[in-house]
């Protein structure tokens, strides 16, 4: 098992890992995995924060909706409006990436600008999440 410290520093590496992934897929113009791995990062980041707050061997929960995760690593209380706000537009993108039902309409909406847009907040909010540590 790993020690508290050993978690919170395997979660902030894949969040950096999957944020840097999203970089790379706006780079390519593989625009739909943008959002996917922005949800990606910011998961892993609230995992951190919430495997801080564990005992040694304890896992964070194995779920993937951002708000919950907020509330359970004691962060969306204190977020502001915009920040709430934003990783509600973020949960979605974790499943309509995934499934082909909604892929097509998902991926019909995005633009260049709208996924470096995207990008931008999530790292800000990334930022943000660092620092509660």
């Amino acid at each position: 098992m790993y020690e508290v410290n050993d978690q919170v520093e395997y979660w902030l590496a894949i969040a950096d890992y999957d944020i840097e992934t999203a970089r790379a897929m706006l780079k390519s113009g593989r625009l739909l995995y943008v959002g996917f791995m922005c949800h990606q990062s910011i998961e892993k980041a609230l995992k951190a924060v919430i495997s801080s707050d564990c005992g040694e061997g304890e896992l964070p929960p194995k779920i993937h909706d951002l708000s919950k995760l907020a509330v359970r690593a004691n962060l969306f209380d204190i977020m502001s409006e915009e920040q709430q706000d934003f990783i509600e537009t973020l949960n979605p993108l974790n499943i309509k990436a995934r499934y082909p039902e909604y892929k097509a309409n998902l991926a019909a909406g995005i633009t260049k600008e709208s996924s470096r847009e995207l990008l931008k907040k999530t790292e800000e909010l990334l930022c943000w999440i660092k620092k509660q540590l």
